[in-house]
């Protein structure tokens, strides 16, 4: 306990506030508590790390696959105050977000107007692009089976695009996000991958195959329906191989009751944030279909996220 106390700065007086928070971590799994070694005297306190906390680790053989920069975007005041603010919000009529209501314009505005919070962001996206896209390719390589280029709509500062890029040499992978994105793109990060800026509404390049990782539950059914008759301009017929990966949440896709709840709380977060939402199946077929997409197949093997491969 003393040296995590040193670590923290933490003036001596507030220890014993600091035993009452690493308790309640405890009990919610953060962290376990072992055993006091010989000679202690019950002042300190003994922790260790579990598989949660684990995730948060930035050192070490745990760096590649920490999620810290998704917690702390999260925990950020500026996705923190819009919950605060729910009861207000919905007794509006506006048709806004509790995000636009709190800050007075959208998330996505905000990410290109606030560069703390829009790197803040962009880090948090490509933290999880190395997380989940890793799982991805060993649970569901196949998908990328037959595909020699691949553009990542909306990809951010490329991190799921470096992955695919570097499990599959011959696939050629371009990332297309908007300028401010590419603008925080450092020009000699000697990248295996190419950047376009462009606004995925108006243009998408073309591709045999596009992804969409955590991009859609961000959007409107309208918006969606727009984005994705972008994306079937930008691929080839089912025959030739065009076709979409969507990374997701499928809301019910999973037997397991934590796989549950956390689909229905980020359901509740994106709701809050974004004019968006988290989509059972027949939602996510209805989307598909209304912009003239023919067949799709699910495979929910990424915790509470799925592959969904969406065919012209």
């Amino acid at each position: 306990m003393d040296d995590l106390r040193a670590a923290l700065s933490l003036h001596p007086s507030k220890l014993p506030f600091l035993r009452r928070v690493m308790r309640v971590l405890v009990a919610s799994g953060i962290f376990a508590q072992v055993e006091e070694e010989e000679g202690d005297d019950g002042a300190g306190g003994y922790y260790r790390l579990t598989p949660v906390s684990s995730l948060l680790v930035t050192t070490g053989d745990r760096a590649g696959r920490s999620l810290l920069s998704m917690v702390l975007v999260q925990l950020s005041p500026l996705c923190v105050m819009p919950a605060t603010s729910m009861a207000e919000w919905l007794k509006t009529g506006k048709e806004e977000t509790a995000f636009e209501m709190t800050h007075g314009a959208g998330m996505w505005r905000i990410c290109s107007h606030a560069p703390e919070f829009g790197q803040l962001f962009n880090n948090a996206m490509a933290t999880d692009s190395r997380f989940i896209m890793d799982m991805a390719i060993h649970r569901a390589g196949q998908v990328f089976d037959k595909i020699t280029s691949l553009v990542d709509v909306a990809g951010g500062t490329g991190g799921a695009a470096r992955v695919v890029a570097t499990a599959f040499p011959h696939i050629k992978c371009t990332v297309l996000d908007l300028p401010h994105v590419m603008d925080s793109i450092p020009a000699d990060h000697g990248d295996v991958v190419q950047f376009v800026a462009g606004d995925m509404m108006d243009f998408i390049p073309k591709a045999d195959a596009l992804l969409l990782k955590f991009v859609l539950h961000d959007w409107s059914d309208e918006d969606c329906i727009k984005i994705l008759k972008r994306c079937k301009e930008a691929i080839p017929s089912r025959d030739a191989g065009g076709k979409i990966i969507i990374i997701d949440v499928v809301v019910g896709s999973s037997s397991q009751a934590m796989c549950q709840g956390t689909q229905q709380l980020f359901d509740l977060i994106i709701s809050v944030l974004t004019p968006g939402k988290e989509r059972d199946e027949e939602e996510w077929c209805s989307i598909f279909k209304e912009a003239g997409f023919t067949k799709y197949k699910i495979s929910p093997v990424l915790g509470f996220r799925s592959i969904i491969e969406v065919f012209p």
